[in-house]
């Protein structure tokens, strides 16, 4: 007769799931990863987010956003002989810088959707009513707007009568150092900068630069 309840008999073994043992190898090595490289995985987020521009004084442009963008300086500055450009007006046909020289110019850099822009462009208009018998020019270079958007704003809702120019690509604008909206530069008789403006300029300012510009009789 077998004896019952036979200690020695072995119970049947559990089999191990081996997606079990290849997760944990997987979730040891991202640790392992993390533990040893962790700070150069995210290096490069860091570098980007160091950069703020609250650090950085105001400039008085904005963005398409309206947006205040910080103050970077201008490769032009006063004193400088201004560069040549040539862009077309809203005919199509090319203007160049040097087809004035021996006048006055302010080359104004704006766009229709920029408010300060808007604002002192009838301080332009009536600068350039008033100084006309003085061959002041006055350039008003757009910032890559359609010609149509350009001449519907600048002609048919406001009148003016100085010379509006398409910088399409903003070529002319980088060359200058317009980093922001509104950028304004003047130019005397002998293609030298005399004052170089950041934002919005007001009648007063506009009147101190024009001095500084035109020659005296």
């Amino acid at each position: 007769m077998l004896a019952e309840g036979n200690g020695s008999q072995k119970e049947p073994q559990k089999k191990r799931n081996p997606l079990l043992l290849v997760g944990g190898l997987f979730v040891l090595g991202i640790a392992l990863a993390m533990l040893l490289f962790g700070n150069q995985l995210f290096e490069g987020r860091q570098g980007k987010e160091a950069v703020v521009f609250e650090q950085v004084p105001a400039s008085g442009f904005v963005n398409r956003e309206g947006v205040p963008l910080p103050d970077r300086g201008a490769p032009l500055n006063v004193g400088d002989v201004a560069h040549n450009f040539s862009l077309p007006d809203l005919d199509g046909k090319q203007v160049a810088l040097s087809e004035f020289q021996g006048k006055p110019v302010i080359i104004n850099f704006w766009a229709t959707w920029c408010p300060p822009c808007r604002l002192e462009m009838p301080e332009f208009q009536r600068a350039y009513e008033t100084y006309e018998e003085d061959d002041l020019v006055i350039l008003a270079v757009n910032e890559a707007e359609q010609s149509e958007v350009v001449s519907s704003f600048f002609y048919d809702q406001m009148g003016y009568t100085y010379t509006p120019l398409l910088d399409e690509e903003g070529q002319v604008a980088e060359a200058y150092g317009a980093i922001g909206l509104p950028s304004t530069f003047f130019v005397d008789d002998a293609g030298e900068v005399t004052a170089v403006h950041r934002g919005l300029l007001t009648k007063g300012q506009l009147e101190e630069y024009l001095e500084l510009t035109i020659p005296l009789e």
